[in-house]
């Protein structure tokens, strides 16, 4: 299995099998330098912030993307899309990151994480930062804001491929966010980044050990193969 698109029905405390619980143990830190590795396309969700510290969420991505109001004599609701959204999903917003008025809030989360979609991404603003923390909801954007979208901004549409601040993502891309930011991994690219983050994980971790029991850190560097650490070099001892 290289990607993630094509699981349908993710069990929403465990999606993905195997390939879950390997996701599970790594952090936004391994995946970027596997990204780097691979001379990859920018992975990174620019300006992207955690509202829930200490929560970390992957899944495929749900796109939503909204647009300036053109008419601001045409009274514009909240626009409804969260019903669409299947579990075990990432919802990933695009307000163009505008910090001026918010698309998403408490009556979202608590929608949201009944029908178990996993975490919310917003290229933008979010509000009711408390009672998503209190419902330990894993939420994330720009800015924060109190001030409504209503008339101010509409859904433009859902399933679209967004641009986050230079950062491409498709629908079906895999997000991984943590209390360093956002990022993105093409759905095809999910196997080889996984094994190399994986990688990069065990370099670091032989790393460490050695400087702290005694070694050089420069040496312990060389001796591990830092320079590379995807390539999992330095195993004799």
């Amino acid at each position: 299995m290289t990607g993630i698109a094509a699981t349908t029905a993710p069990d929403v405390a465990n999606p993905y099998g195997e390939l879950g619980e390997r996701l599970a143990q790594l952090d936004t830190a391994a995946l970027s330098d596997a990204m780097d590795s691979l001379r990859a396309t920018p992975c990174v969700l620019p300006g992207i912030r955690t509202r829930t510290p200490g929560a970390t969420t992957f899944g495929p991505a749900f796109t939503v993307r909204y647009r300036p109001v053109a008419d601001e004599g045409e009274f514009r609701n909240a626009a409804d899309y969260i019903d669409e959204v299947p579990a075990g999903f990432i919802v990933v917003l695009d307000n163009r990151g505008s910090l001026t008025c918010t698309n998403w809030g408490s009556l979202l989360t608590a929608v949201a994480q009944r029908r178990g979609v996993r975490g919310t991404v917003v290229h933008g603003s979010v509000r009711d930062v408390r009672e998503s923390r209190a419902a330990d909801y894993p939420l994330f954007s720009t800015g924060v804001t109190m001030v409504s979208a209503k008339n101010r901004a509409a859904l433009d549409r859902t399933g679209a491929t967004l641009d986050i601040a230079g950062t491409r993502v498709a629908p079906g891309d895999l997000v991984f966010a943590d209390d360093n930011g956002a990022l993105r991994i093409p759905a095809g690219l999910v196997g080889e980044v996984l094994r190399r983050a994986e990688a990069v994980e065990r370099t670091e971790s032989r790393i460490k050990d050695a400087a702290l029991g005694g070694s050089r850190l420069d040496e312990a560097r060389a001796r591990f193969g830092y320079a590379r650490p995807w390539e999992d070099g330095g195993h004799s001892g």
